[in-house]
């Protein structure tokens, strides 16, 4: 039983997080909920938190990790995700592993025994690795601070995402009862978390429910017409496609097919794009899944087999080319957008072929009944959201229970409000089409029925006899189309065998005249093609006048992360590299006030992102137009790449807590003994397995090129050198500088 803490503790334990805080991500405060969830956790206590992708779930686990004794153990579902976590956190100075299929045997025994040296901050494991009885002995002889489960709705066969594995992780409970455990996930209905507080023993704990709303999100639904088109136009006319500084996003298909078909359609239009989908060989997802995370302006076109391992914050959108399945999984995959708060875009088409094949699916499933009546359920939530009349956001946290009192005023519905009409004749006509033609026909036949055409298969079938035909003959056939896709939406018609509609129980009322239809206009005709003066573009809010410093800024990002072999956005991500833009920071100290910027970034790149704003500054002045604007932000970044390594601006500015003052230095030795302590570094991190950047990172090398220390005692109270990394390496730096003066 944990004991609640006293006033005076609770506040000093709020203290040493928010220092964490700032100290290792630059942030200086915490957001929403996340506060008392870390206070929770760090004083021993379980949680289930639900959190909206992008709303800062993996800081409810990582914050607690660093303050709590021993390490964090994160229950993560990929191993791409892995790697990525691990990258981001290295990178600022969290002592981050995983323990994954990946690693050859010799690097999982280094893991395991730094995880029993108390040498780790937090390991990943997935929860296969975490089942093994080898693991689960490991663990029970380490000591750990806390489990974390990670998108912990895949415990419950209700979930979108369910994985056996992750439904017996109730071995965590009943072997560790007594250390934190935190389950957390974006989406989650009420049987879903039943079902993950059961699995996890988490009775009593609290629970942590942020709001679902993404307002930097734009949704969009539109009839469709001719997909692949409004695909491109969408891409072309607000993100930037085929053009250098495009947007990077994803495209969801519904089959492999039609992904492949895509894919290839956007290439051979100049647009780089990429196919991933289960189909494809394990090289091959690999190869264009590292392409996203590694290159700026990718495009993937996937099925929904993409995306759960994905943490790239600069997906500016997700468009959906085929309905989804669900209202949860629509709302985890338009999720993948703007993690990182800026505006993005959710934008999908669909038509009638998509609701007839999504609900034929449903039906033909080899799930129980519960489970496919469970499922149709989810399924109707979602059209009617494609079909609301009113607000989209107000439709979609609805259905997670959440009330939205006003518009957004960030959907195509609330941008554009369409008029309603009432379509209860129309709707009548259809149903008693369906219904005289012995409701087994498909939409195009009876579509021809309503507008009295006298086709082939209209008179083998005498249906032109029928009281029904021609009695549409006063709207066209798109009109028609469209009523009989919000009947079929809207549960009046249901899809058989072979695309066959017929109506259901529920079309009786609306037949009598006891209910009524009430339907778009919009939806009737093609609103794309009606309104498209009026779209507003989603992409990131940089002023003009902030642009060619911003797009230097990704320029710089891009030519470190290649250098280090890591996504860009691990570097820095657009939110912070705009809040750098529009403040313009001409020293360090500046810099460090940029939320995003820790001090472990601000000494490994505050010196060069100085030197590029500064740069890409003094060349917009000398190019002056307009149109040359573009070589000065190249030049800002090639100027900065190109100079020689020197003692970042960075070193000076910050207090150096103890170390010997410099000693006289010829200029001419600072390359020389930087290049060999780059060298000693590379061996030391192949050694070791681990990023050279662990070893020590670029500030302290460059610290250690221009102090050149000859004795141990000279390395003391350098930043970036602890004492593990003093009784580690120190010896061995000393020698290289040594060497690299000749003695």
């Amino acid at each position: 039983m944990t004991v609640a803490p006293s006033p005076a503790d609770a506040a000093a334990s709020d203290a040493r997080a928010l220092e964490v805080l700032s100290r290792v991500w630059g942030y200086g405060a915490f957001r929403g909920v996340q506060a008392e969830i870390v206070r929770t956790v760090t004083e021993g206590g379980h949680a289930l938190v639900l959190m909206p992708t992008g709303g800062g779930k993996s800081l409810c686990y990582q914050v607690p990790s660093l303050l709590r004794e021993g390490t964090g153990i994160v229950v993560s579902p990929l191993i791409a995700l892995m790697k990525d976590q691990v990258d981001t956190l290295r990178q600022l100075g969290v002592r981050a592993a995983y323990l994954n299929s990946t690693l050859s045997p010799e690097g999982v025994r280094e893991v395991e025994l730094s995880l029993l040296a108390g040498e780790l901050d937090l390991l990943y494991v997935a929860p296969e690795r975490l089942l093994l009885p080898r693991t689960l002995e490991l663990l029970e002889r380490a000591p750990v601070a806390l489990f974390a489960i990670d998108e912990a709705h895949c415990v419950s066969q209700w979930g979108h995402d369910f994985r056996p594995e992750y439904g017996q992780l109730g071995v965590l409970p009943q072997r560790f009862p007594h250390i934190p455990r935190l389950a957390l996930t974006a989406t989650a209905d009420e049987r879903t978390r039943a079902d993950m507080l059961r699995v996890l023993d988490l009775h009593g704990a609290p629970q942590f429910v942020s709001s679902f709303d993404r307002p930097n999100i734009q949704y969009r639904v539109a009839n469709k017409e001719g997909p692949k088109t409004q695909l491109l136009d969408f891409l072309r006319a607000e993100h930037g496609a085929g053009r250098p500084g495009g947007d990077a996003g994803i495209v969801y298909c519904l089959s492999r097919k039609s992904v492949d078909e895509t894919a290839r359609w956007l290439q051979s239009q100049g647009i780089d794009a990429v196919a991933y989908h289960a189909g494809l060989s394990p090289r091959e997802r690999t190869l264009a899944q590292e392409r996203f995370l590694n290159e700026e302006g990718l495009i993937v076109v996937a099925t929904v087999a993409f995306g759960m391992g994905i943490d790239k914050p600069n997906v500016r959108f997700v468009a959906h080319l085929d309905l989804p399945k669900s209202m949860e999984g629509y709302y985890q995959e338009t999720g993948r957008a703007g993690r990182d708060g800026l505006p993005s875009t959710a934008w999908m088409v669909y038509g009638l072929a998509d609701v007839v094949n999504v609900r034929r699916m449903l039906s033909q499933s080899d799930a129980p009944e519960e489970v496919k009546r469970v499922e149709a359920g989810k399924l109707d939530a979602l059209l009617t959201y494609c079909e609301a009349a009113t607000c989209r956001r107000q439709v979609l946290l609805a259905y997670f229970g959440e009330q939205l009192p006003q518009p957004c005023g960030n959907c195509d519905l609330c941008l554009n409000p369409p008029q309603v009409r009432d379509a209860t004749r129309e709707a009548q006509m259809a149903l008693s089409a369906a219904i005289r033609t012995g409701n087994r026909f498909g939409a195009a036949h009876l579509t021809d029925v309503l507008l009295g055409r006298e086709t082939e298969k209209v008179l083998a079938m005498n249906h032109h006899t029928l009281p029904t035909f021609g009695v549409g003959r006063e709207h066209d056939e798109r009109f028609w189309r469209g009523v009989l896709r919000q009947l079929t939406s809207l549960g009046y018609l249901t899809a058989g065998d072979h695309h066959g509609l017929s109506a259901t129980g529920r079309a009786r009322a609306l037949l009598k005249g006891e209910a009524t239809l009430q339907v778009r206009e919009d939806s009737l005709v093609p609103r794309e093609r009606v309104r498209r003066r009026d779209a507003r573009p989603g992409r990131a809010p940089v002023e003009a006048q902030h642009q060619p410093l911003f797009e230097a800024l990704r320029e710089w990002r891009l030519s470190k992360a290649r250098e280090q072999g890591v996504p860009p956005y691990v570097i820095f991500n657009d939110a912070t590299l705009k809040a750098i833009a529009e403040l313009r920071p001409s020293s360090p100290a500046t810099l460090g006030t940029v939320s995003g910027v820790g001090q472990r970034k601000l000494a490994d790149y505050g010196d060069e992102v100085v030197q590029v704003v500064c740069n890409q500054l003094r060349g917009a002045e000398q190019a002056g137009a307009p149109q040359e604007r573009g070589a000065a932000s190249n030049r800002a970044v090639l100027d900065v790449l190109k100079a020689p390594r020197a003692a970042p601006a960075s070193v000076s500015a910050v207090p150096l807590l103890g170390a010997a003052p410099a000693a006289s230095v010829d200029p001419g030795t600072v390359e020389p003994v930087a290049e060999a302590l780059r060298e000693l570094r590379r061996d030391l991190a192949r050694e070791a397995g681990v990023s050279a950047f662990l070893v020590f990172p670029n500030a302290t090398l460059d610290l250690l090129a221009q102090r050149q220390p000859r004795r141990l005692e000279e390395l003391t109270g350098l930043p970036g050198l602890g004492p593990k990394r003093l009784e580690a390496y120190g010896e061995q730096i000393v020698r290289a500088v040594r060497e690299a003066l000749g003695g």
